[in-house]
C-alpha cells in the first residue's frame, strides 16, 4: 500500500506546478492596441456603408470584431476628444472644453490607472493631450509622426514592436495616426475619380469640393495601411490571441459643417473591437458610447476597480454580448474660440433624435479655416454657387445661420438637414431631451454661453 502511494505523492508533487503555469496562463491578461484616426469621417469606410473607398484592412478588422454603429465625440475637436479618450471625463471636468486650451493639472488618466493594475501605457503618434506628463505618463515611443499638420506620415514599426515585445508587463498601447488630418497633402489623389464621387449631402458638390475629397480620401487609404501594417506586426509576433485591438475614428473632417460642430458630420464617430475568444466576430451593435467611456472600459478590461469619479460607463458588458445598450444618452458641445468667434453649442441624443441648443443664435457662426475668411477654395466655391443654385444656398447659410434650437430624426434624416424643432408633432421629444441636457449641464458645472471666451495663458 505505502509503494503505491508514495510514487503517487511525488507524481502529484511535480504536476502540481505545471498545473498552476498552465492555469496562470489562461488567465493571462490581454495586452490592448489602440490605432485612432485623425478627423476620420467615418461614413467613408466601407465597412460603414462608404461608396467612395475601400478599406479592407479595417473591414477586416470589423469582419473580426464588434462594429459600434453610435459612438460619438463629445466635443469634435482633437483636444478635447483625445482628453477625454484618456481622463475618462467630459470636457467641462477635464478642462480642454476648446481646442487647444490644457486639461486641469491635478487630473489622473489612463496612465495612473492602468500603471496601477500591473500595465505599461505607451503612445506613438499624434501628440495632442499629452502634457503634462504628471496627468499624462505615457510612455512615448518612436514611430508614427506626432505632428497633425506635417506633410509626411512616414512611420517605423520596430520601435512599437520592441514596447510590445518586452515581456516585462501586459501593455496597453495608443497608436496615433495624423491621418486624414487636414493639409490633405499625402498619398494619390488620383486614385479617385472626382466627377465619380458621392459627396455627403450636407456638402455643396462643385469641382473644388470633389477635388479636396479625393485628396482627403487619399489619406484614409493612408490611415487603412497603417492600419494593416500594426494588425500584421500582431500576428507575426503571436501577440493577435491575447490582444484587444481597437481602431477609432475621432471626429469628423475638415469640411464647413464637419468638426467644430455638433452635427453628426462632426460628433459621430467609429470604433471596432477585436478580441479573441471573448468578443463576437462579425457582429454590429447600436449601443450608445462615448470617447469618455473607453477608459472605464479598458480598466474595467485589465481588471481594475471601477473609478466612481469618471463620467464615462464602461460598456464591457455590450463586448460580452451580455448587453444591447451601453447608456440612454449621448451628450455634447462646441466652444467656437480659438478657431473662431465664440459660438457655443450643446447638444443631446438618444437612439433616434438629436437635439441642439446654439447658445448665441442672433451672432454668426465663423470658423477661421473657412469661412472667415479661411479656406477660400472650398467655401468660396460654395458661395460662389448659392448665388444661383438654391440647396447649395440652404447648405451655405445652414454653417453661418443657425436657430436656437435643432431636432433631428438621425433615423431617417441621418445628416440632419431637415429640422424638426418646428413641428408641433415632436414637442414632447423636445422637452424630454432639453430636460436630459439641462441635467447634465447642471451635473457637469456647465455655465453655458459664458464658457465661449479667451482664457489666459496658464490655463
Amino acid at each position: 500500500m505505502k509503494k503505491t502511494v508514495l510514487p503517487l505523492f511525488f507524481t502529484l508533487l511535480v504536476a502540481i506546478p505545471f498545473c498552476l503555469t498552465a492555469q496562470s496562463k489562461s488567465k493571462k491578461r490581454p495586452n490592448v492596441v489602440i490605432i485612432m484616426a485623425d478627423d476620420l469621417d467615418s461614413r467613408q469606410l466601407s465597412c460603414y456603408g462608404g461608396k467612395n473607398i475601400r478599406t479592407p484592412y479595417i473591414d477586416q478588422l470589423a469582419g473580426e470584431g464588434l462594429q459600434f454603429n453610435k459612438i460619438y465625440a463629445s466635443n469634435a475637436t482633437c483636444v478635447p476628444t483625445r482628453a477625454s479618450l484618456f481622463t475618462g471625463l467630459y470636457p467641462i471636468r477635464h478642462g480642454s472644453f476648446q481646442n487647444h486650451k490644457p486639461v486641469h493639472q491635478d487630473l489622473k488618466s489612463i496612465g495612473q490607472y492602468l500603471h496601477a493594475v500591473g500595465y505599461k501605457v505607451g503612445l506613438t503618434g499624434k501628440d495632442h493631450s499629452t502634457r503634462p506628463k504628471a496627468v499624462f505618463p505615457f510612455d512615448i515611443v518612436e514611430g508614427f509622426q506626432p505632428n497633425c499638420i506635417a506633410s509626411e506620415d512616414n512611420y517605423a514599426l520596430e520601435a512599437v514592436e520592441g514596447y510590445m515585445n518586452a515581456e516585462d508587463k501586459p501593455f496597453c498601447m495608443f497608436i496615433m495616426s495624423i491621418n486624414p488630418h487636414k493639409p490633405w497633402d499625402l498619398g494619390d489623389p488620383a486614385e479617385f475619380d472626382a466627377d465619380k464621387l458621392i459627396l455627403p449631402p450636407y456638402l455643396v458638390d462643385t469641382k473644388e469640393t470633389r477635388l479636396q475629397f479625393c485628396k482627403y480620401l487619399a489619406e484614409i487609404r493612408r490611415l487603412d495601411n497603417q492600419v494593416g501594417d500594426v494588425m500584421k506586426m500582431l500576428k507575426k509576433n503571436g501577440q493577435d490571441k491575447n490582444t484587444v485591438f481597437v481602431f477609432l475614428g475621432e471626429q469628423g473632417a475638415q469640411f464647413p459643417g464637419g468638426k467644430w460642430t455638433c452635427w453628426d458630420a462632426g460628433q459621430k464617430s467609429s470604433m471596432i473591437v477585436r478580441w479573441p475568444g471573448v468578443v463576437q466576430p462579425n457582429k454590429k451593435t447600436d449601443a450608445i458610447v462615448q470617447y469618455e467611456d473607453i477608459t472605464p472600459t479598458i480598466i474595467d478590461i485589465a481588471g481594475g476597480k471601477t473609478i466612481k469619479s469618471l463620467d464615462g460607463i464602461s460598456f464591457l458588458p455590450v463586448l460580452k454580448g451580455s448587453s444591447q445598450t451601453a447608456r440612454p444618452y449621448a451628450y455634447g458641445m462646441n466652444n467656437n474660440i480659438p478657431e473662431g468667434p465664440a459660438y457655443p453649442s450643446r447638444s443631446v441624443r438618444d437612439m433616434r433624435y438629436k437635439l441642439i441648443l446654439n447658445l448665441t443664435p442672433e451672432k454668426t457662426y465663423a470658423i477661421k479655416w473657412y469661412n472667415n475668411p479661411g479656406d477660400l477654395g472650398v467655401w468660396y466655391s460654395w458661395r460662389e454657387k448659392a448665388k444661383t443654385d438654391e440647396n447649395a444656398k440652404f447648405l451655405a447659410e445652414r454653417i453661418s445661420k443657425r436657430p436656437a434650437v435643432e431636432l433631428y430624426d438621425t433615423r431617417n434624416d441621418p445628416y440632419e438637414l431637415n429640422n424638426l424643432a418646428g413641428d408641433p408633432a415632436y414637442a414632447e421629444q423636445i422637452v424630454k431631451l432639453k430636460g436630459a441636457l439641462n441635467e447634465w449641464m447642471l451635473q457637469q458645472g456647465d455655465e453655458g454661453a459664458s464658457i465661449d471666451r479667451v482664457y489666459p495663458k496658464n490655463n
